[in-house]
């Protein structure tokens, strides 16, 4: 279930986003810094672990994951796509992540949980930019990218706006999702490091 594959009709869409930030005279960099802050933001309103900020937070992590996808065609639009964007583009994302998964935590004070959760999420991330350090290519597949993270986390902090009760095994839908990051994030870690292991 990976929305990686969907990237181009994410592109198709982009055409106003990047005219627009280029008319402001926004450099890819700094979009990358505006979408991590966004993420901050999404935390800040996840750890307060209530309602009208849920829906808030699910907003911003939703407009987190859109400005991701800006900077790097707004490099393209500019031809100054480079090696340094990609870096710090990727280095954002991983605090991003982190502080998305703290707001959760936070808000439910479930810290193993956000610990087990955030271990598997930087895991994955962490073997796709190892499998492209040994030579085989960038690897964004698996059972839950992090497109796929992102709109998971914009719907449960909707769901959880709505509904905070628990759902299952004392866990609210806060509480189930890190669940997933945590058991998904590792299953994943573990696909690609199987799939490039064969191809190595």
């Amino acid at each position: 279930m990976t929305l990686d594959q969907y990237r181009s009709v994410a592109d198709r869409l982009l055409g106003p986003w990047v005219s627009a930030a280029d008319r402001l005279g926004l450099s890819p960099d700094q979009v990358s810094v505006i979408a991590f802050l966004v993420a901050v933001g999404a935390a800040v309103a996840f750890a307060a672990g209530s309602s009208p900020l849920y829906a808030a937070g699910a907003l911003l992590v939703l407009l987190n994951g859109w400005l991701d996808v800006v900077d790097g065609a707004l490099a393209r639009h500019q031809g100054v796509a480079s090696d340094g964007g990609d870096f710090l583009d990727h280095v954002l994302d991983r605090y991003a992540d982190v502080a998305i998964i703290a707001g959760f935590t936070a808000g439910i004070e479930a810290y193993a949980l956000g610990f087990a959760a955030v271990t598997g999420v930087l895991l994955t991330s962490y073997l796709g930019t190892q499998i492209q350090a040994v030579g085989i290519g960038r690897e964004y597949g698996g059972l839950l990218g992090r497109a796929d993270r992102l709109a998971l986390a914009g719907i449960v902090g909707v769901v959880a706006a709505i509904y905070a009760a628990p759902i299952a095994a004392g866990l609210n839908v806060v509480g189930l999702l890190l669940a997933l990051f945590a058991v998904v994030g590792h299953l994943t870690a573990v696909q690609r490091f199987l799939g490039a292991w064969r191809d190595l």
